[in-house]
């Protein structure tokens, strides 16, 4: 069997939160440099074409997030009707966690973790015809704990990829521009017992080369990208790492803006850099607040206070930079009261335009694996295993709050598809929580204000 034949090696990405998926581009650019020719589909901007499957012998589907698992269990199932003898492969954070379930399932292989290398093992030992074990690749009659080791990384691939002017764009200014996305470290050194990370990593995190990285933006900005997001889990994990990439980047690519996800604890503790991420071209960062709880905050073990969230705003914003909390507006402990709280926040602090109404929807995701699934706080809430949805079911003790929630999600959903403006949504959301306000947006928050930079795809799960 040969699998160096164009075509015989399909990856494939379901979801990647509105990006050019970089859960293809890095292991296309390991097999490519192993002498593969690997095809490439992303469903999320691509119709599945069945005459992509028929050639393969090994296709690998790209499950970096919940999301991106529901829809890549249907793809496979798909996949193995059109190709049955076709080897499938699970790869990315969500496989090893569900890696039971995709064996039961159609998958012939998971892979977890630091995942590039094991997978182009995996895809030799196909050629070869060999059953051996390989290390991070789980089977039916092989286990393997996901691979923690620094990898030889190559430059992702992209040119099999759909254009970036087929994703999520920059929004600033009532213009669009075009977005890249990259990563200078994975892992995360945190352990927040939703985080579906530290059931994989616990407590390491790994960075890329930094040639590695700015040869990457190097080809994304020759792609057109003006743009570009750092999508590590946290990229303040190594702020001397990220410091030193944005740095080299801003000398090279002077009018290039970027982005990047930060832990509240680290805008504190790291602030002193963020004027000079500013200077390099910094429009804006996303933090998960998740809620302004102290019982909520505590349980997640997020290592942040409400009082951290409003210091870290303050040094953001005195950093010349746009904050965008996230949310997990629902929990089993979130009350009516902390609901209240987090959008009297938004609106107290001027962030109604830095957040994406879906994130007032957001409920408490509890998957196989999380480490927030036996919990002592969550066990008198959790019910069955949804096996096939990938999360526990769980019931608030007050079901005013499971309508709340289902309130907040529809009328969110129904914004969006109107195009409602953010702020109208806001108030009406507001209203939800104490139908005696009208909904009432300020004058200063008229239709054609100026508005805080953005992506044009929400951020989700």
């Amino acid at each position: 069997m040969t699998l160096r034949t164009p075509g015989s090696i399909l990856l494939i990405s379901c979801y990647e939160l509105g990006h050019q998926p970089l859960g293809v581009a890095l292991p296309l650019g390991f097999l490519e440099r192993a002498g593969f020719a690997p095809a490439a589909l992303d469903i999320a901007v691509q119709d599945f074409n069945p005459e992509l499957i028929r050639p393969a012998v090994f296709v690998g589907i790209s499950v970096p997030m919940h999301t991106a698992l529901r829809l890549g269990v249907r793809l496979a199932e798909g996949i193995r009707r059109i190709a049955p003898s076709c080897h499938i492969c699970f790869y990315g954070l969500y496989a090893a966690l569900n890696s039971e379930y995709l064996l039961e399932h159609g998958a012939d292989a998971c892979i977890g973790g630091e995942y590039e290398g094991p997978l182009v093992e995996l895809v030799e030992s196909i050629e070869r015809g060999s059953q051996e074990p390989i290390a991070g690749v789980i089977r039916n009659d092989q286990r393997a704990l996901p691979v923690l080791e620094k990898l030889d990384f190559a430059v992702p691939s992209r040119a099999a990829l759909p254009p970036l002017s087929a994703y999520a764009q920059l929004e600033q200014g009532g213009e669009c521009r075009v977005a890249g996305y990259v990563e200078a470290s994975r892992g995360c050194r945190h352990l927040c017992t939703h985080c579906p990370i530290p059931p994989v990593y616990n407590g390491r995190f790994f960075v890329l080369p930094q040639q590695i990285v700015l040869q990457d933006i190097r080809h994304q900005v020759a792609a057109g990208a003006t743009h570009i997001t750092f999508g590590d889990p946290d990229f303040l994990n190594g702020p001397q790492h990220a410091l030193r990439v944005v740095t080299a980047m801003h000398a090279e690519f002077p009018e290039l803006t970027f982005d990047f996800t930060a832990k509240v604890e680290h805008l504190i503790s790291r602030g002193q850099n963020l004027p000079e991420f500013a200077a390099c071209g910094c429009l804006f960062v996303i933090t998960a607040v998740e809620s302004l709880s102290e019982r909520v905050l505590t349980i997640l073990d997020k290592q942040h206070t409400p009082q951290d969230v409003t210091d870290a705003l303050r040094i953001v914003h005195d950093a010349g930079i746009a904050m965008r909390p996230t949310w997990v507006s629902f929990t089993p402990w979130t009350t009516s009261a902390d609901f209240a709280q987090i959008l009297d926040f938004v609106e107290s602090h001027g962030l109604i335009d830095h957040i994406d109404p879906v994130q007032y929807s957001i409920r408490l995701l509890v998957p196989p694996g999380s480490w927030l699934a036996d919990h002592p706080q969550m066990l008198p809430h959790r019910g069955a295993l949804d096996d096939a949805a990938f999360t526990y079911r769980w019931t608030h003790p007050d079901p005013e709050m499971d309508r709340l929630q289902t309130a907040v999600a529809r009328l969110v959903e129904d914004a969006a598809q109107s195009d409602e403006d953010p702020a109208t949504t806001f108030y009406r959301i507001k209203a939800l929580g104490d139908p005696g306000t009208p909904v009432c947006v300020p004058p200063t928050l008229a239709e054609h204000r100026k508005r805080a930079p953005r992506l044009t795809e929400s951020w989700f799960c």
